[in-house]
C-alpha cells in the first residue's frame, strides 16, 4: 500500500481573481481578503480528493493537520491520518514542517495544493529525496511540478500507484511578486524536484515569448488584423496578459499592462489591471468579448496568470465571444490549448476545436483540452 502525503496551502490562489498576481506575504493576503478574495486551494483540493476517492486505490493518506489537508479530506469522506499540529493561521514554515514529518514517516509521494511559492517551500525540505505532485491552485504556476488540473493529478496518481510512471527531475520556478505586480516578469529557476511524469498530464515550465524580428512582425500583423477586421464599436474587449495582446494596444497608441487584464472600448483603454469584480461591473448590460493568447510552453488560455477572467466572466461573455490569438512560433511549441477555470462544467464546455488567429486574416484550428 502506497503512503501518500497531502499538503494544502489554504491561501494559495486567493490573489488571482482580485488581480493581485499572488498572495505572498501577510500584507498582500490582507489586501486580497479586503478585495473580496475567496479561498481557492481548499476547494481545488476537495475536487482532487473527490475524484481520487472514486478510484478506490489502495493508499494510505497522511494529511497535514487542520486546514492544510485534514479538513478537506474529512469533508469529502476520504480517510486520512492527520500529521502535525492544526493551526488557525498557517505559513511557509507549516508547509515545511508537514513535509519533514511526512518524509520521516516514509511517504512514497507528497501531493501539494498550491502555487510556485508552495513548490519552493517544499523543495527546501524535499529536494530530490522523494517525488512530489502539484495540484494547481496558485496564481503563479511557472514550475513543471504541476498536473494540468486536479483531475489530471488523479490520473497521474492512478498510474503512479500502479507503478507505471517514471520519475523525472522537474524545474521549480518562481517570480518576484512585487516586480510582477508592476508589470515586470522576473522568473528564476530555484531548483528541481522529482515528479511522476506523464507528458500529457504534467505541465511544462512557462516559456517566455521570443523577441525575434519575425516574432515581432507576426505580433504586429495579428494586431493590425484585430484592429481593422475584428474590433467593433461599442463592444468592450477584455484583453488578457501577454506581449501579443499588448501589441494591439501599442498600435492604437494606448498603454496596456503587460501582465494584467485591461479593458478596451472604441479603440481606447478604459480600465487597466482590472480584477474580476471590476470586469463584471464594466460589462454589465454591455456587449463584450475576450481576447487572450496562450501561455508559451503550456498552452493555457484560461486559468494561468489571468484568473481575473474568471468562470463568471467567461459565462457572462459567452464561449462564442472568445477570441484566441497566437504567433505561429508559439503555437508550434504547443500541442493543445488548455483551460483550467476552476469550474469543471465550464472547462468541459470550452473543450473542443477553436480557431486561433495566427496572422493577418489567417487562422488555425486547434483543439482545446
Amino acid at each position: 500500500m502506497k503512503r501518500i502525503g497531502l499538503i494544502v496551502n489554504p491561501i494559495a490562489g486567493m490573489g488571482g481573481a482580485v488581480g493581485l498576481k499572488g498572495t505572498d506575504g501577510e500584507e498582500t493576503l490582507k489586501k486580497a481578503i479586503d478585495l473580496g478574495a475567496r479561498p481557492i486551494a481548499p476547494e481545488r483540493a476537495k475536487v482532487f480528493l473527490s475524484h481520487l476517492k472514486n478510484m478506490h486505490l489502495k493508499i494510505s493518506l497522511l494529511a497535514a493537520a487542520g486546514i492544510m489537508g485534514e479538513w478537506e479530506a474529512k469533508e469529502v469522506g476520504f480517510p486520512c491520518i492527520p500529521v502535525g499540529e492544526a493551526k488557525e493561521k498557517t505559513g511557509p514554515m507549516d508547509t515545511k514542517r508537514s513535509a519533514k514529518i511526512m518524509m520521516e514517516k516514509s511517504v512514497d509521494l507528497i501531493v501539494f495544493c498550491g502555487g510556485d511559492g508552495t513548490a519552493r517551500d517544499l523543495m527546501d525540505v524535499v529536494d530530490l529525496k522523494i517525488p512530489v505532485l502539484g495540484v494547481p491552485t496558485g496564481v503563479k504556476m511557472h514550475s513543471a511540478v504541476f498536473a494540468h488540473t486536479p483531475e489530471a493529478a488523479v490520473h497521474i496518481m492512478v498510474n503512479f500507484v500502479s507503478g507505471k510512471l517514471p520519475l523525472k527531475e522537474a524545474e521549480v520556478m518562481d517570480v518576484d511578486e512585487e516586480a510582477f505586480r508592476h508589470g515586470r516578469l522576473s522568473a528564476k529557476l530555484y531548483g528541481y524536484m522529482l515528479v511522476p511524469y506523464e507528458m500529457e498530464y504534467v505541465q511544462n515550465i512557462k516559456m517566455p515569448s521570443s523577441q525575434s524580428e519575425s516574432e515581432l512582425r507576426n505580433q504586429a500583423a495579428i494586431a493590425v488584423y484585430i484592429i481593422e477586421k475584428v474590433l467593433q464599436p461599442d463592444v468592450i474587449y477584455i484583453l488578457g496578459p501577454g506581449t501579443t495582446t499588448r501589441t494591439i494596444a501599442d498600435l492604437l497608441d494606448e498603454k496596456k499592462t503587460l501582465l494584467g487584464v485591461d479593458l478596451l472600448l472604441n479603440k481606447k483603454i478604459i480600465a487597466k489591471d482590472v480584477n474580476e469584480k471590476a470586469i463584471l461591473r464594466y460589462i454589465k448590460n454591455r456587449d463584450a468579448k475576450i481576447i487572450v493568447t496562450p501561455i508559451g510552453g503550456q498552452g493555457f488560455i484560461f486559468g494561468r496568470g489571468n484568473q481575473q477572467i474568471s468562470s463568471k466572466v467567461i459565462r457572462k461573455v459567452g464561449k462564442e465571444n472568445i477570441i484566441v490569438i497566437s504567433t505561429r512560433s508559439k503555437l508550434r511549441n504547443i500541442h493543445f490549448l488548455r483551460v483550467d477555470t476552476g469550474d469543471p462544467d465550464l472547462d468541459e464546455e470550452l473543450r473542443g476545436l477553436i480557431d486561433v488567429i495566427v496572422d493577418y486574416n489567417q487562422t488555425v484550428t486547434v483543439h482545446v483540452k
